[in-house]
């Protein structure tokens, strides 16, 4: 039986290398870009909600403002008014 040729095994053994063992594997730099892809996603949505919060902040700076979101948001009222909670979904 004649063995393949010397440079297709070292070939091979050197792809197993690259491939599967170390820190700078292929398997490893692909776990890491998953990683990196889903962290960045991550950072994007927190980044969106802080800049809600800013422009929020700046929307309450005004009286009339702070006083109208916490009556749409906590439904809070004055002693001389009624709330009515109207449900859409029906």
């Amino acid at each position: 039986m004649q063995l393949p040729n010397k440079y297709v095994i070292t070939l091979l053994i050197f792809a197993v290398v690259i491939g599967f063992v170390g820190e700078q594997s292929l398997r490893v730099r692909i776990k890491k870009a998953i990683q990196i892809r889903q962290l960045e996603r991550k950072r994007d949505a927190y980044v969106r909600s802080i800049e809600e919060a800013k422009r929020t902040i700046n929307y309450l700076q005004s009286t009339d403002s702070m006083e109208r979101y916490a009556r749409e948001h906590y439904l809070m009222h004055t002693d001389k008014e009624d709330v009515f909670l109207i449900n859409e979904d029906d």
